[in-house]
């Protein structure tokens, strides 16, 4: 399959970005549409670079914009978090689930043969902290059960992108689709880690400890950008394609299995910052005060934040080994060098901007 388009949705998010970077190198590629909600001007200068002889397109406007789909392979990263007080429960589901639905009735009008999403670890994660996921795989069956807004939008999303493999396009071809499900995210540009790191700065230094419990492999963002590559290349080889079709994987790569708290402190411990060494609550009795919270409403789904963030689950990714010839391109060690130089560049702006207050 020769001059070949992919459109990659969310192009302008932490992950969508790093794509852009390894799919323009992509042999016979002759368009990238890039489309998300809105571009920083910073990155809209940064894609302009990467033109070569591939055209690169940036493009503004919503997922379900037809004219953007029309004959394209798909990569769909787009979707909305849930951000405690700030997102709605309605805002979330219509997004990434009747949204993507939408999406793909309009793919089969558009003849769009391959379609990848980004789900997220979410739809199997362990459904009680005391619940206990090491190496879990894809045979095994996991599912959240949680009702929180972006858990079970994705789940509800994920299912409808694998069950839209082999569905017959308006041309006579046929869509195929597969989905990855990437471990929590992390590197250059995070905005989770950016939050916390900030906050840190602005509290002298110390590191919040809501999660020293977990114990988790989370992959780089360079790594995770790459399966999403790897994935589309098996697609379009007639000869690997059935056994991609219709499958989700499980991506992470050879960093150290541990807690959030200490992924966040190795990162950024050369700059000053630790961990919060004040006295907890024990989690069982923390977990009582969420139940309890959540009963009188005080706050929203206190438990399944702490579940969330104090779980122990681990995740195997061999299947993405054989099936995708998934390898990380960034070792542990590279990745958490460029994490940190990023981490570094966030504490010089910080001593910058209370400098330019003392003025």
């Amino acid at each position: 399959m020769t001059g070949w388009s992919c459109l990659v949705m969310g192009a302008g998010g932490f992950l969508g970005q790093r794509i852009i970077h390894l799919l323009i190198e992509e042999k016979e590629l002759k368009e990238i549409r890039a489309l998300d909600k809105a571009f920083r001007p910073k990155l809209r200068e940064e894609f302009s670079e990467l033109q070569n002889k591939t055209k690169l397109t940036v493009l503004e406007g919503d997922i379900l914009d037809e004219p953007f789909l029309k004959r394209a392979f798909i990569i769909h990263t787009a979707s909305i978090i849930y951000v405690i007080g700030v997102t709605h429960r309605e805002s979330i589901m219509n997004v990434n689930v009747k949204g993507t639905q939408l999406l793909l009735e309009a793919c089969v009008q558009a003849t769009v043969p391959i379609f990848i999403y980004t789900s997220t670890l979410e739809v199997a994660r362990p459904n009680s902290y005391k619940e206990i996921i090491q190496n879990g795989h894809e045979e095994e069956p996991l599912e959240n059960t949680w009702y929180a807004p972006y858990p079970h939008s994705k789940k509800l999303a994920e299912k409808a992108v694998l069950a839209a493999n082999g569905l017959t396009l308006k041309n006579g071809g046929t869509m195929h689709t597969c989905a990855v499900r990437p471990m929590f995210i992390y590197g250059e540009g995070s905005p989770v880690l950016s939050a916390g790191i900030n906050e840190a700065l602005n509290n002298h230094g110390i590191l919040s400890s809501f999660s020293k419990f977990s114990r988790v492999n989370p992959v780089y963002v360079g790594n995770m950008a790459w399966a999403h590559i790897l994935a589309l290349r098996v697609l379009r080889e007639p000869k690997k394609a059935p056994s991609v079709r219709g499958q989700f994987y499980y991506i992470s790569d050879d960093m150290p299995h541990q807690s959030y708290d200490n992924l966040s402190y190795t990162l950024s411990k050369e700059f000053g910052l630790c961990l919060d060494s004040s006295w907890s609550l024990p989690l069982s009795l923390t977990y009582w005060i969420g139940f309890l919270l959540e009963i009188v409403s005080f706050l929203p789904r206190p438990i399944y934040t702490l579940t969330l963030s104090n779980s122990v689950f681990t995740f195997s990714y061999k299947k993405a080994q054989q099936d995708l010839a998934y390898k990380s391109l960034y070792s542990w060690e590279e990745a958490k060098q460029k994490t940190m130089e990023w981490v570094g560049s966030l504490v010089d702006w910080h001593k910058e901007t209370l400098k330019s207050k003392t003025q």
